[in-house]
């Protein structure tokens, strides 16, 4: 049984095809690489999963449920998460703050009991701080979690977004390009870390990267756009040597992105 399926999702904008007839199917344990040049529809298939766009066709399905179209806020309760290409960070707040911030989704008590401190809501602020902490020493940045978020390395500051995504008790987690920017060293200890916390948290994975190293070395499964229409999908082994594929490739960067 599926964990997650998108059938046939188009996004139009203005006449122009960004995703043409897209289809996915996840089942619980994957670990899915979404590639393609740019310009070709992944993020714009990511934010229509993660319920940042409604797509103009097509249905999505989480745990048997149909999602199209929800807001964001509600897809995450019910276990997606996301990260972006661009770090979203409150880079003046503590990490801890940071993670904090994440939990407020599943508090219980309200606005006014926040106000007034009350019991219930003393009660919860302190079970969050000890459930960052806890992450926080599961991702490696106990120690830093009284810095100031936007004083941490890049690398540090990728394994802090995806801390705050791991703080929403995802089943599915969405990374949107989660190497870009890093040196070859952090993007080897980014391969250990994705792989490390799929497993401890019983994660589904689905991956968008150019870096073809973090695609190819930890992807059991690979779908490729091209001009918003999958033209591709298989194994590493198998995208490697497809020539639609590095048709592709060629057409943007020589065909080094694949090798």
């Amino acid at each position: 049984m599926a964990l997650f399926s998108a059938k046939h999702l188009t996004m139009i904008f203005g006449g122009l095809m960004a995703v043409d007839d897209f289809s996915l199917e996840l089942k619980g344990g994957d670990l899915i690489g979404l590639i393609g040049p740019n310009g070709a529809g992944k993020t714009t298939a990511f934010n229509m999963i993660a319920g940042n766009l409604k797509p103009t066709q097509g249905k999505i399905f989480f745990q048997e449920e149909e999602i199209t179209g929800l807001k964001p806020n509600a897809i995450t309760r019910r276990g997606i998460a996301r990260t972006f290409q661009n770090i979203r960070l409150f880079q003046d707040l503590p990490v801890i703050e940071n993670v904090m911030i994440s939990y407020h989704g599943r508090l219980h008590s309200s606005f006014v009991g926040a106000v007034l401190r009350t019991p219930l809501y003393n009660r919860e602020e302190k079970e969050m701080r000890n459930g960052a902490m806890v992450l926080l020493q599961r991702v490696r940045l106990a120690d830093f979690a009284n810095e100031r978020a936007g004083a941490l390395s890049y690398g540090q500051q990728r394994r802090l977004e995806i801390a705050r995504a791991l703080a929403t008790n995802p089943k599915l987690l969405l990374l949107d390009e989660p190497a870009a920017g890093m040196n070859p060293n952090e993007t080897q200890e980014l391969m250990d870390f994705i792989l490390k916390i799929k497993e401890d948290f019983k994660l589904t994975v689905l991956l968008i990267e150019h870096d073809m190293r973090v695609v190819m070395g930890i992807c059991r499964w690979i779908k490729v756009l091209d001009y918003g229409a999958t033209i591709a999908e298989g194994t590493p082994k198998e995208i490697q040597s497809n020539p639609q594929v590095i048709a592709a490739y060629l057409g943007e960067a020589g065909g080094k992105g694949i090798a």
